[in-house]
């Protein structure tokens, strides 16, 4: 067979699988996710709070831009619209409605939108929206019109759309003032927009009176499985703050990576949903774009032969395999059917008490399963009825976990799971199993460790004080990564055509002038006790020192001669373990210690037993 290889090596296919396996996306995502803003532009929208408050247009605008920056960044394949109703003027798909002015159409979010959303906000984009658009006025308000034109706009998307969500920003909890008709025809074409599968969130605002939910809204909004009657009596919003979770709240879904078959027993199966709770953010990759154009380039891997220089085909590449100094080549089917051991799912193979998970068993970020009852009806009751039993029990459930095809077997712990609520009632930790991953026996090292010399008891109790000094409370969600903010602050500052980007708190870096009072003598007193007299550890150390001019070489270091007690005091706090092993060596014999060996701990046991009381 001739040998071939590759003149070109894909290093992007590489990057994209090495970052696969450490953030465990090992699943990918079918169709775009949609989202369509529809705010009422009445006189309403436009008054000013208290305290010259911002209006709740100008909050709704802030809003519309959050979601599009967040978007660029996270998710920028995903489709975004804005549409204003109860405006002056009118321009949506074929000018069939009157009054309803689509200022976005569903199109991927960039850099000039942000700078339209930009505008109009603050006094002078309300003054913009009232010449452009007609804001502010006393036009005619119709709904069912409204929400028509956003069905028009996602029927004329012609990609396909994983999930459709509608978020209807108003103060208003009568639109059409008590008008029968325009009620009906709202509520009708809200139905319509339901069965298509458009999830319709009410984003309510505060008003004067109070906003009433139940007058108009309830019939239109959807409810969500996991949401009641309750999640619509939220009181609507006066702060800027407080818009900005409930719309983050509803943006961000909860998505599956994969549907999978959790097998009990022979033909007893569970279906769960497998979902990643924690996902570490990473720099977007770079993309490489052509020099005159300015677009994407793309890669692709040609393979040619080495002696003749022919193009080859993928059906005419071999893999080849060295074993007992012999070459075993293989065909790719034959390649795929050795990484392939069984269908995706998982396999339960026992129980096992829960003080037999260890800590570091955990190799990487766990998943949870839910179950998903619309794929195998009884689902939900027998995944429910397992749950209950271990967590009953204190057991976990060890099964064989392959997630998709063609991917390597590992072993799972499903960790149980309670339900948590509140006063509320409102769930606070889902009920589930926790499946995390645990190593295989080859994959734990035995390690042997030279002995080293450990802390005393004053040295002990001396850092527990510290510790209860700057003890705090740890809150992973109270941190943002300062290179990856300060990474997207510069783009956006070079997409918007800012002066300068905006500035960043780091969150990370220590108080250390907090902490200085809080420990007060504590630091210099353990230091004391840890390091020798006159050891500074903030001091760099010292350079070494050139050879003498004569050529004979560097002047040779004076020894250093302790005192008996000195030497005591260094063995009773324990910091006799700081000193050199030529200090040692000095040490033993100028106090007459006889020693065999010449390492530094035979020499600490030596003098030890000698200044022994």
């Amino acid at each position: 067979m001739a040998e071939w290889n590759a003149y070109y090596h894909n290093e992007e296919e590489d990057e994209d699988q090495e970052e696969g396996e450490e953030s465990g996306g090992d699943f990918k995502f079918t169709g775009r996710d949609s989202l369509v803003f529809l705010v009422d532009a009445s006189k309403e929208m436009f008054i000013k709070g208290e305290n010259d408050e911002p209006s709740n247009f100008d909050m709704t605008m802030q809003c519309v831009r959050s979601v599009y920056t967040s978007k660029i960044i996270s998710n920028h394949r995903d489709l975004v619209a804005l549409v204003f109703y109860g405006v002056e003027q009118s321009k949506n798909p074929r000018n069939s409605f009157k009054h309803v002015y689509v200022y976005h159409d569903l199109d991927e979010p960039g850099a000039k939108r942000v700078q339209d959303v930009e505008a109009l906000r603050g006094d002078k984009g309300a003054r913009l929206a009232e010449e452009t658009l007609g804001c502010g006025g006393e036009a005619e308000t119709s709904l069912g019109d409204a929400l028509w034109c956003c069905s028009n706009l996602y029927s004329d998307i012609k990609l396909r759309l994983s999930h459709k969500r509608l978020m209807l920003f108003t103060c208003r909890d009568q639109p059409h003032a008590g008008d029968s008709a325009r009620d009906r025809q709202a509520r009708t074409k809200a139905g319509d927009l339901k069965e298509t599968g458009v999830v319709i969130d009410l984003m309510h605002l505060t008003r004067p009176g109070g906003f009433d939910v139940s007058l108009f809204f309830r019939d239109v909004v959807s409810h969500q499985d996991d949401e009641d009657e309750l999640g619509l009596q939220l009181e609507p919003s006066r702060k800027l703050e407080d818009l900005q979770k409930r719309v983050q709240a509803k943006e961000q879904k909860k998505r599956t990576l994969a549907r999978l078959s959790l097998c009990l027993a022979e033909g007893m199966n569970v279906a769960v949903g497998v979902y990643a709770t924690a996902v570490t953010t990473r720099k977007p990759p770079p993309v490489r774009l052509n020099r005159e154009t300015n677009e994407a380039v793309r890669s692709k891997t040609r393979t040619f032969h080495t002696q003749t220089g022919s193009l080859l085909l993928p059906s005419e590449v071999k893999k080849a395999q060295m074993y007992g100094e012999k070459q075993i080549v293989m065909e790719k089917d034959e390649v795929d059917s050795m990484k392939k051991f069984e269908d995706p799912g998982l396999h339960l193979i026992g129980f096992k008490p829960m003080d037999k998970l260890k800590l570091h068993h955990h190799i990487r970020p766990s998943v949870f399963l839910y179950p998903e009852e619309e794929q195998i009806t009884g689902s939900a009751c027998l995944f429910n009825a397992l749950l209950k039993r271990c967590s009953e029990r204190q057991v976990f459930a060890v099964c064989r976990y392959i997630p998709r095809r063609n991917h390597p077997p590992r072993f799972v712990a499903l960790v149980p799971q309670v339900e948590v609520l509140d006063q509320g009632p409102i769930q606070i930790t889902p009920p589930g199993f926790n499946a995390i991953f645990i190593p295989f026996a080859d994959d734990i090292r035995t390690l042997d460790l030279p002995p080293c010399p450990g802390a005393n008891s004053l040295q002990v109790q001396k850092m527990k004080e510290i510790v209860s000094k700057i003890r705090f409370k740890y809150k992973s969600d109270s941190f943002e990564n300062p290179v990856i903010q300060q990474h997207f602050r510069n783009l956006e500052a070079l997409a918007l055509d800012m002066m300068a980007p905006e500035n960043i708190e780091d969150f990370i870096m220590p108080k250390v002038e907090q902490m200085d009072r809080r420990l007060g003598p504590l630091a210099q007193e353990f230091r004391d006790l840890v390091y020798p007299a006159g050891y500074d550890p903030d001091s760099k150390p010292a350079s070494k020192r050139k050879p003498a001019d004569g050529g004979g070489g560097a002047d040779k270091k004076p020894k250093v001669e302790l005192q008996e007690a000195d030497l005591r005091h260094h063995i009773e706090h324990g910091t006799i373990g700081k000193l050199t092993v030529p200090v040692l060596k000095d040490a033993c014999k100028q106090f007459g210690v006889r020693t065999t060996g010449t390492k530094k701990q035979e020499l600490i046991d030596a003098l030890k037993a000698k200044l022994a009381p």
